[in-house]
């Protein structure tokens, strides 16, 4: 962590995190939905509220932040496997043959 803080390059290390997050939880939106359907939003707000205990815990600034990250990203994709749903309708995604849709 003091090499990050000297050279200041803890900002770059949150962003390239950030950067991560950000572009799993696309993915793990996708295929939530494709399984699940928009019921398991429930996960993502168990998620998140761990996420928000654990950076509320650690006092490392880099891995409180990055938790963080990951606790708010886990709350956005609540809205993102409803709009999810809303592609799945509009033809954009593949529906899930095993599954039975709403519309």
């Amino acid at each position: 962590m003091e090499f990050l803080q000297t050279y200041q390059l803890l900002g770059l290390v949150v962003g390239l995190g950030t950067f991560f997050i950000i572009g799993i939880f696309h993915p793990i939106v996708i295929k939530a939905h494709y399984y699940w359907g928009v019921d398991c939003w429930w996960i993502f707000l168990i998620m998140g509220i761990i996420g928000v205990i654990l950076s509320i815990c650690v006092s490392e600034i880099l891995w409180s932040a990055l938790l963080g990250v990951f606790a708010f990203s886990a709350f956005w994709s609540i809205k993102e496997i409803f709009e999810q749903q809303k592609r799945v309708k509009k033809g954009w995604f593949p529906k899930n043959p095993k599954r039975k849709y709403p519309f």
